[in-house]
């Protein structure tokens, strides 16, 4: 199973899909350099198939490759951040 990840700037999402049919979403807000993480959402026949992880490492990656920063007020992102410390840089 490939998830394919894509930002979508019209939503303010990060989406998730496999085969083209959605499976997840990361909701954000930009903030001047800051990109804020609002809510993470997977359907529920997704659950438990890596797809927020997937999608939450694919998100914060390209976070980076833009060189701004994050606020995680979405706690399965912070919960993310907690397990993932190489991405600590990336916290405002």
């Amino acid at each position: 199973m490939t998830i394919e990840v894509r930002d979508n700037t019209d939503e303010s999402r990060y989406e998730a899909a496999l085969d083209g049919v959605p499976l997840g979403f990361a909701y954000y807000q930009l903030a001047d350099e800051r990109v804020v993480f609002t809510h993470t959402e997977v359907l529920p026949e997704a659950e438990g198939k890596g797809v927020a992880s997937t999608l939450i490492r694919w998100a914060l990656d390209d976070v980076r490759r833009q060189g701004k920063q994050i606020v995680p007020l979405c706690p399965f992102v912070a919960a993310f951040l907690k397990r993932h410390p190489d991405y600590a840089d990336l916290v405002a």
